[in-house]
């Protein structure tokens, strides 16, 4: 996937959690903002699927009352991660290279724990060779994730 300057990104979801957890999600379940997190009041539907109205963030017949809406501003432009946050889903924003990553809504990921369905990934075993998590679905398995830092 390339990121242009500028652009927003949707994640086609069918590539990370469609089939392997079994909850189809939709695009802008997964979102890439390139820039930061100010994006235009227009291109916010495009961006996340809802939109900014006088009643509220709404998506289709669904809206979400916005009580301050100067907090989700800033000038002309509205701060993704402060939407993020009144339709729950979670937000990581680097500002060293004005990357914003916007998460999956809690029901789909609630569903995806709730299922205790792994997504497939493949790692190398200890010969190098490449294995799928989903080679092993009929036996009990233990993942065990390091970080240093």
């Amino acid at each position: 996937m390339a990121i242009n300057r500028g652009l927003t990104i949707s994640v086609q979801a069918k590539n990370f959690w469609r089939d392997d957890y079994g909850v189809a999600m939709a695009n802008n379940d997964i979102v890439m903002l390139e820039g930061g997190p100010l994006i235009d009041v227009a291109a916010l539907e495009n961006a996340l699927g809802w939109a900014l109205k006088p009643e509220g963030l709404c998506k289709d017949d669904t809206c979400v009352i916005v009580h301050d809406r100067a907090a989700l501003m800033s000038g002309d432009r509205v701060d993704v991660t402060a939407v993020a946050s009144l339709i729950d889903r979670p937000a990581a924003h680097d500002a060293t290279s004005g990357l914003v990553a916007i998460g999956a809504p809690r029901d789909l990921r609630r569903a995806a724990v709730n299922d205790m369905q792994a997504p497939d990934f493949t790692l190398p075993d200890l010969d190098g060779l490449p294995m799928n998590f989903s080679d092993h679905r009929s036996k009990k398995r233990l993942l065990v994730a390091f970080s240093s830092w």
